[in-house]
């Protein structure tokens, strides 16, 4: 049995997490990572699409930059969005073009393990403890510090404990931290196609009459990632088509903008639930990231929410790090900086989601996205909340 000592435990070596330890690092903090996984990876094939892509805002990019790791991402792996289309399901129609706010891109589409590569060795150089793979085994609290017990009976000591282990974070139930799931009733189906048209590096979004929403996303060398956001029983219809008719349904849903597809990477299916957290703090915790808060895929804020928690955090822990760093008045100062930007995004995509899955509610929402293309500067606030 072996003992760590640390200021601070990252728990999850997802995005948040990877971006999060090295950056703690560096603000003087002594910093382990734990994960349930290996934290390098194997080369990946050029030749092939990872299955998870993000869009990353402008804002996230910036951070990105912070960490040394935007510039480490190859030029041919990444995809600006120069412009989104979103279509109603009675004909509105809603379109943003960065050239109108004055930008090179209102955000840019990558590639998950593409990102990971970029920030796996800052955490080596930054001299972060890494601890995987490992499993937890149990969480117990004294007063100024927190004690990790791992499967093998290893031991992790820290002045605070950062939760970043995902929707289902052990840490924030090993924590009492209580979290509000709401199910949604509906699956995300992701897959990455080859396009016959070019897409010029546009984005697309169909709300449709059943609930569902279908979004494609462009990927460099013409490719295209789909997330098709759909009631349950129909998400199992898809993921049970071969490939030939999964593109084929695709592009007829798509009403053949960018002419046949060709699938790329195996269909995979999540489901989609809201989930709020009392607080994201607790004395000797903080969770950020999908742990802190879930939200509806639609507008693709997820990881960018996760990132702007790890401004956030390392802002006030860099501010207190000579002070009890599991003290609550120093991690309500976290929560408060993010409690807002967190509860606009649910509040948005929770309320379009009911909207357009309200057959009551059609001519309101296709009038209201009339009503908005018409505003140039509704529009534009619209899109730079989306950047931030």
């Amino acid at each position: 049995m072996t003992s760590t000592r640390c200021d601070v435990l990252v728990a999850g070596g997802g995005l948040v997490g990877l971006s999060l330890a090295p950056a703690l690092a560096r603000a003087g903090l002594a910093v382990a990572l734990a994960d349930r996984v290996p934290i390098g990876m194997a080369p990946a094939d050029p030749g092939t699409i990872d299955s998870r892509v993000y869009a990353i805002s402008p804002g996230s990019v910036a951070f990105l930059e912070a960490q040394r790791a935007w510039s480490a991402l190859p030029a041919d792996r990444m995809q600006a969005v120069e412009a989104m289309r979103v279509e109603g399901d009675r004909g509105a129609v809603l379109e943003f073009s960065a050239h109108d706010v004055g930008v090179r891109a209102l955000a840019w589409i990558v590639e998950e393990r593409e990102i990971r590569a970029a920030l796996v060795p800052h955490v080596r150089d930054e001299g972060v403890v890494v601890l995987a793979p490992c499993r937890f085994a149990s969480l117990a609290f004294a007063p100024d510090s927190a004690s990790l017990v791992l499967d093998d009976e290893d031991r992790v000591e820290a002045r605070l404990v950062v939760g970043a282990d995902g929707v289902r974070s052990w840490v924030r139930e090993a924590a009492g931290i209580r979290a509000v799931p709401r199910p949604y009733g509906q699956t995300a189906v992701v897959a990455n196609f080859a396009c016959e048209r070019p897409h010029r590096g546009c984005a697309r979004q169909w709300f449709r009459e059943d609930g569902g929403i279908l979004a494609w996303l462009p990927l460099p060398r013409n490719c295209l990632s789909m997330v098709w956001s759909t009631p349950t029983a129909y998400a199992d219809e898809l993921l049970a088509m071969d490939a030939a008719s999964l593109a084929g349904k695709v592009r007829e849903a798509g009403h053949d903008k960018l002419g046949a597809l060709r699938l790329l990477t195996p269909a995979a299916a999540f489901p989609l639930r809201l989930i709020r957290v009392e607080s994201p703090v607790v004395p000797g915790v903080a969770l950020i990231g999908d742990a802190a808060h879930g939200v509806h895929p639609m507008a693709g804020q997820g990881v960018n929410l996760g990132f702007g928690d790890v401004e956030a955090l390392v802002d006030v822990l860099a501010q207190h790090r000579r002070t009890h760093l599991g003290d609550l008045r120093v991690l309500q100062a976290y929560a408060r900086q993010r409690a807002e930007p967190v509860q606009r995004m649910q509040a948005l995509t929770h309320g379009l989601h009911h909207l357009f899955g309200d057959s009551r509610a059609a001519w309101l929402r296709n009038t209201g996205m009339q009503i908005v293309d018409h505003l140039p500067p509704l529009k534009s606030a619209l899109v730079r909340e989306a950047m931030s």
